[in-house]
């Protein structure tokens, strides 16, 4: 009974996270009023509806059979997230870290490792396995889809659902922004459900790891469980979230995105013709994209950025060896920061003289507020380093080596729809914080333990 329990309760959690910005911001201007910061009592839904299946799967591995006392037996991954815990209360005890930005940046880095702990180490259905599957597919389609519509809905419709005036920032204590513009205006990334592109086009990678395999010729059987055949329709719904990856504009998610097709082109004995022409199709949508809109791909500020911060980052960690402790960089950072926006020398500030929740600088220069010196929020734009600048260089190579690991039993498990996604937001951590969002870090870090790295015990 508490197997099935579980696994609905999964099933429940993967389908519903992507849709956890929208639904909190509407249900906080429904309950609390327009204008209004998300309510922590919605937004901790996802973590409350977590912790209660991992509850159920923690009594079911207590209560199993246990010969020879291999239940507590760590393996490598075990120790790393043990150690990489242990090592995040000795490196903030020591740095005195305040409360709020330890558990922030305990929630972020370490939430979903001891979920995959926990789940790794029970067992899942074939049915399970099936069921999760469609509704990553038809999660993504909806997400998609509806993503495209808001590409064209007028602002007064987010506003209406409880969306900021503002676009593009990110405000602690405001309403979450309902899209974000390329630097040069003009043209919306697809935001969609979730609270910004980036986080969608990384999200979107699962589905589509889910269904290049599903196209794919050597896993026509598996279609088959689903559907009488696996022939056109599902080769549309691929082209759809491709598409939809596109529009997002974030150069993480298509770096992700085409490493997940080199990654299936090299391992498929030989992929349908049809598919192939999914692959050219969006492949020619990157190129018109890139020669009607340049700055889609070249976006100076942006670039900037990713290039700038990582260096800032590798002196942090040459300056802390040992680290500076959780939430001291990454997304735990900015939910404690100031919101702080870059403009260019030659910019006009006078637009935010009206929001003193802004701090604005014009290049390096502070030029509002003019009362107090802002704490703007340090995001390395590298999941790996924001580790490294947190826990120091041993808790930079633990994960990394973690990370290996997992992609080396994953590959090895030739469960190629895990594999692809936890390698495709992998490579996207490399340019952004690709693992903060809950959509993306819960289910592919659920999707590991019950597809692809279980706990081996003896007697297996």
């Amino acid at each position: 009974m508490f197997h099935r329990l579980r696994e609905s309760l999964v099933l429940l959690l993967i389908g519903l996270l992507p849709f956890n910005a929208l639904l909190v911001t509407a249900g906080t201007k429904l309950i609390a009023g327009p204008g209004n910061a998300p309510l922590t009592v919605l937004a901790l839904w996802k973590e409350v509806l977590l912790a209660v299946i991992l509850i159920i799967a923690f009594a079911e591995w207590i209560s199993d059979r246990d010969e020879g006392g291999s239940r507590w037996r760590f393996d490598d991954i075990d120790l790393l997230i043990f150690g990489l815990v242990v090592l995040s209360v000795i490196i903030s005890a020591i740095n005195h870290v305040p409360p709020k930005e330890y558990a922030f940046g305990f929630k972020y880095d370490f939430v979903p490792l001891i979920a995959f702990f926990t789940l790794r180490r029970v067992s899942w259905s074939e049915k399970f396995l099936k069921n999760v599957s469609a509704v990553l597919i038809l999660a993504g389609v909806i997400v998609a889809v509806y993503g495209m519509f808001t590409l064209f809905l007028p602002e007064r419709f987010f506003y209406a659902l409880g969306y900021s005036d503002l676009h593009s920032l990110y405000l602690p204590d405001k309403p979450l922004a309902a899209f974000q513009y390329l630097e040069s205006g003009g043209w919306r990334r697809m935001q969609s459900v979730m609270s910004g592109p980036n986080q969608l086009g990384i999200w979107l990678l699962i589905p589509l790891s889910v269904s290049l395999i599903w196209v794919s010729r050597r896993n026509v059987a598996r279609c088959s469980l689903l559907v009488a055949r696996c022939g056109t329709p599902w080769r549309v719904l691929t082209g759809v979230i491709g598409l939809a990856i596109l529009l997002t504009f974030s150069r993480s998610a298509w770096i992700g995105a085409a490493a997940i097709m080199v990654a299936v082109f090299k391992s498929a004995n030989k992929i349908k013709f049809a598919s192939f022409h999914v692959f050219t199709f969006a492949g020619l949508l990157l190129i018109a994209g890139v020669l009607i809109k340049p700055d889609a791909l070249v976006r100076l500020s942006s670039s900037r950025g990713h290039l700038v911060r990582p260096l800032e980052a590798v002196m942090a960690i040459w300056e802390h060896p040992f680290g500076q402790g959780l939430g001291s960089a990454g997304p735990a950072s900015n939910r404690v920061s100031d919101t702080c926006v870059r403009l260019r020398p030659q910019d006009d500030p006078s637009w935010a003289n009206d929001r003193s929740d802004l701090c604005v600088f014009l290049g390096s220069t502070q030029v509002q507020p003019v009362d107090r010196v802002c704490k703007c929020p340090n995001l390395p734009e590298n999941w790996y380093l924001q580790i490294g600048v947190e826990l120091g260089a041993v808790g930079f190579v633990m994960f990394i080596t973690l990370v290996c690991f997992v992609l080396r039993k994953l590959k090895m498990s030739q469960n190629s729809p895990v594999f692809l996604a936890f390698l495709g937001v992998s490579i996207a951590a490399l340019f952004l914080h690709a693992w903060e969002d809950s959509a993306v870090a819960y289910t592919v870090w659920m999707l590991v333990a019950g597809m692809g790295v279980k706990k081996r015990v003896e007697g297996e």
